[in-house]
């Protein structure tokens, strides 16, 4: 069997909070990491870097303290704020994830939950 190379790839994802408080934050971003992990077949050690932002109505926690219970200590993580857009869907935590892999963009699963379901259904998922 031939062996595919690995490339570099970029993973969207999304979802939200019910309530502002660290636990919820906590309980939200791994479960999105956790269908994100399990759709893609991710391995840990694949992983470059990930980047996530909060809309400006999350102030309890960071979504890196989440990924880092999760078990992501030794990835580069960074947090920033999403532009404060009109009629934008609120209480929302976006990430990208960068890393190598032999999958194709379209292999590729882009994971949206609960309220942020919609943001992107153009995506296959």
């Amino acid at each position: 069997m031939l062996s595919v190379p690995k490339t570099v790839r970029a993973l969207r994802g999304a979802t939200t909070i019910d309530d502002d408080t660290e636990e919820h934050i906590f309980e939200r971003v791994i479960a999105l990491l956790d269908e994100l992990f399990e759709q893609n077949d991710i391995d840990k050690d694949d992983l470059i870097s990930i980047i996530f932002t909060a809309t400006d109505d999350i102030h309890s926690a960071f979504p890196a303290a989440a990924a880092r219970k999760f078990g992501l200590g030794d990835v580069p993580l960074l947090c920033a704020r999403e532009l404060d857009v009109a009629d934008s869907t609120p209480l929302c935590i976006r990430l990208l994830v960068h890393l190598n892999t032999s999958r194709t963009r379209g292999e590729l699963r882009h994971i949206y939950l609960e309220g942020a379901s919609a943001l992107r259904d153009d995506l296959p998922g």
